[in-house]
């Protein structure tokens, strides 16, 4: 006798069922607005016909990190989910006032990242964290946190995993970004109130806020589908995935303008340096001269890089992943961005040609 497939059954949320192999929209209300309409988290909810795990992905925790939002929306369109074998819960705009008002921050100017796990009864932001955290965290088995480089400071696709964390870096290995960071935990995160609850937690950084990079975003889906494949919600792909093949780095290190002036750098993202290497120059903006070079202090990989003409002496210039061997790393870097798959123009809703690492 032929078996039957088993059929997942529905996912419940907040009260809501959702059926097998539907797509739908759940509002979750932590509070009201000056204006007195709801202030909610809405998620965007596809749930498969077979059961497995729940992924929740989520993005715009900063409400100006807008790659996190394209990247969700094209996963979710994404042919590939008809075969999908669990739930993907998404969160595309989880601080929806920031994003609104296109800044990074709450309207009380404090950072959604650093009030985690939140209040029922506290501040806005504080009512936001904890509705993810008790509404939504509970209910998946692993995190994927969409974020970007701050406003004139784009990061290379990289992913950031708590030191010591196994599980959240075998899903990280998964995805495979160009470099992972082995970072320590920070008071009041998301990261960290998911490492209470035991759950796998996987932070991509890549582009710079208010802007949607297409390598950036394509990086992003990729690894979050290689990312599905590794914990069984889709089959196995025939195509290869550089799974295990990202740098890991355990330390990193800002290098900083050592006068003020006008910045010109010299190293663009991706690329490797060793210590002593120039890797720029304030120039003097009044007077003329040769300008005052900024070395490099470690060896390693440039993983983000103030693109602002002006600097303040002490301003964060280029940030470093120290790397043992950085030009083997460079290496693997550009071959990540080779596996890219090559789009035609009618494919390809950014079709403006971008280099994933761009000078």
């Amino acid at each position: 006798m032929e078996k039957r497939s088993r059929k997942s059954p529905p996912f419940e949320i907040n009260g809501e069922y959702i059926s097998p192999g539907t797509r739908q929209l759940v509002s979750i209300q932590a509070g009201t607005t000056m204006s007195n309409h709801p202030l909610s988290v809405t998620a965007d909810i596809f749930h498969g016909k077979k059961p497995g795990p729940c992924l929740l992905i989520t993005a715009c925790v900063h409400g100006d990190e807008i790659n996190g939002t394209e990247i969700i929306r094209r996963l979710l369109t994404s042919p590939v989910l008809k075969r999908l074998s669990g739930t993907l819960l998404t969160i595309p705009i989880v601080n929806f006032p920031a994003f609104t008002s296109r800044t990074r921050y709450l309207p009380d100017r404090r950072d959604l990242n650093r009030i985690f796990p939140g209040s029922e009864k506290g501040s806005q932001g504080a009512r936001l964290a904890y509705t993810i955290t008790k509404k939504f965290l509970p209910l998946c088995d692993a995190v994927i946190d969409l974020h970007t480089g701050a406003i004139n400071r784009p990061n290379l696709p990289q992913l950031r995993i708590a030191a010591g964390d196994a599980s959240s870096l075998e899903l990280g290995r998964a995805f495979a970004a160009p470099v992972t960071m082995l970072s320590p935990l920070r008071d009041g995160t998301f990261r960290e109130s998911a490492f209470k609850l035991e759950k796998p937690f996987v932070l991509y950084e890549a582009g710079e806020a208010s802007r949607l990079d297409a390598a950036s975003i394509r990086f992003g889906v990729q690894g979050i589908i290689a990312a599905m494949r590794h914990m069984g919600m889709l089959p196995p792909s025939k195509a290869a995935h550089p799974s295990g093949k990202g740098i890991i780095s355990k330390s990193s290190r800002w290098e900083r303008a050592p006068s003020g002036g006008l910045f010109v750098p010299h190293v663009a993202l991706g690329k490797a340096v060793a210590t002593g290497d120039i890797l720029g120059i304030i120039a003097p903006p009044v007077g003329g001269g040769d300008g005052t070079p900024i070395i490099s202090t470690t060896d390693g990989i440039v993983i983000g890089r103030n693109n602002e003409g002006l600097a303040d002496e002490g301003d964060a210039l280029f940030h470093v992943a120290s790397i043992r061997d950085a030009g083997s790393a460079e290496t693997q870097i550009q071959e990540s961005n080779d596996r890219l798959p090559e789009l035609h123009a009618e494919e390809e809703e950014h079709p403006m040609r971008y280099h994933a690492f761009p000078d």
